[in-house]
């Protein structure tokens, strides 16, 4: 089944133009037993209660029955159980968690769709895409930031992207490369699918639920025309000046090398976002100045140049030991105080298990911690964190009873015994700069 799609992809990436009409087959019983060897077991259960194991103990009379209700087309996704996740700003988020077998057509719709549609992304985009990723994001906006004549950045953030995604719009974007009515009637039926919350019914008429597998392939499908595409073949050609966008799901940074054409872009994006059913963030999106010329124009007026957060990241003019101009980066303020909130709350609850596994577990979050936020001028950052850890670890293990278990001498002798993970810059944003 990979040769059959990797021949697919082939085709789209020699013929851009090139439209499928014939495709649904390749989600047949070879593909879907695929996807059932590689899902992930451990993951919450949908409406029917049912697990990867429970659904393996009759695969193939399971997968018989599926592929012939794809065939007949009364194949019908079950609604998605939806939970609410915290966010940083006291909101929350809607998850949606979805049936077993749902899952497994959505995994197989998801291969078929990044099939055809991976080779005609293009590379400002950088989210849920094989061999790419945050980091990589990261250091292709460095390059634009340092190498190339930024003067102003927008910041933007797309309001609740997900939940927006208006569905006839997406199935017409994804008809313009794959004219199967199996695919489309499959996409359908998936984001009409409807959720249950508390108990009750409702319907989904628009948005595509946060925790579907093939979500992140549609969500990039409809960014591809309503912001890349746009952006690089009818607003580029426009401007007289250097412009460039990185776009991570629904966050993306664009830089200008002038205000004006920044303003315009700023002003026709607006438009552009409310004809799609989407709108910007007011409060997330700002304009700002920005770059090498932008740190000396504010050293005059004796003020700092702005900031602006991407990926988790707050990044600001600096310089390097040289003196020559440099971005740096450290962790935002709002990501930082979420995660100490949250190892708190973990140590608080763990105070009662061994120190052993209290400091494995520990560990295992620092090192986490450290792949993800251990970049290039961060260390003091990423440092930070780890103190906070050691002080949080110290305060509750002498309230595990009414004595006091360690003086802090005591607790470093201890921490020599079983030792939290050390700093560690794993990621650096000149690697591989294009």
């Amino acid at each position: 089944m990979g040769t059959k799609l990797a021949r697919i992809s082939q085709l789209s990436s020699e013929n851009p133009d090139m439209v499928f009409t014939s495709i649904g087959h390749l989600i047949n019983r070879e593909l879907l037993k695929e996807c059932h060897e590689k899902m992930d077991g451990t993951k919450a259960v949908g409406i029917d209660g049912m697990t990867k194991e429970e659904y393996g103990r009759e695969l193939e009379r399971n997968l018989d029955e599926l592929v012939e209700r794809l065939k007949q087309k009364s194949y019908r996704p079950q609604p998605a159980r939806q939970v609410e996740i915290p966010k940083e700003n006291g909101k929350t988020r809607p998850l949606s968690i979805y049936c077993y077998e749902d899952k497994l057509v959505q995994e197989a719709l998801r291969r078929v769709l990044e099939a055809v549609y991976e080779p005609q992304f293009y590379d400002e985009m950088w989210g849920f895409r094989p061999n790419r990723g945050c980091h990589k994001a990261i250091q292709r906006l460095n390059m634009m930031l340092e190498k190339r004549p930024t003067n102003y950045v927008l910041d933007a953030d797309i309001k609740g992207f997900f939940d927006h995604i208006d569905h006839e719009w997406a199935v017409r974007f994804i008809e313009s490369h794959i004219k199967d009515p199996n695919i489309t009637r499959l996409v359908r039926r998936m984001l009409k699918a409807g959720i249950m919350k508390e108990f009750q019914y409702e319907e989904t008429e628009e948005g595509s639920g946060q925790g579907s597998v093939c979500s992140p392939v549609i969500a990039n499908i409809y960014m591809h025309y309503v912001l890349v595409w746009w952006f690089r073949e009818k607003i580029q050609p426009l401007m007289k000046g250097y412009s460039g966008m990185v776009v991570y799901a629904d966050d993306f940074v664009v830089c200008f090398e002038y205000k004006e054409e920044a303003e315009m872009f700023y002003e026709h994006l607006k438009r552009r976002m409310e004809h799609f059913g989407m709108e910007l963030e007011e409060e997330k999106t700002r304009l700002i100045e920005f770059g090498r010329n932008a740190e000396e124009k504010s050293r005059k007026r004796g003020a700092k140049p702005e900031t602006f957060t991407f990926l988790g990241f707050t990044h600001y003019c600096s310089h390097g030991r040289n003196g020559k101009f440099r971005v740096k980066r450290k962790t935002s303020r709002k990501k930082f105080t979420k995660k100490c909130k949250e190892i708190r709350h973990l140590i608080r609850e763990m105070r009662v298990y061994p120190i052993k596994a209290i400091i494995k577990k520990l560990n295992q979050i620092l090192v986490g911690y450290y792949h993800y936020y251990g970049i290039t001028d961060n260390f003091q950052s990423i440092s930070k964190f780890r103190r906070e850890v050691v002080k949080s670890l110290f305060k509750w293990l002498n309230r595990r009873s009414q004595r006091k278990s360690y003086s802090w001498e005591g607790f470093n002798e201890m921490l020599k015994v079983y030792p939290l993970a050390k700093p560690k810059i794993y990621v650096s944003v000149y690697a591989g700069q294009l």
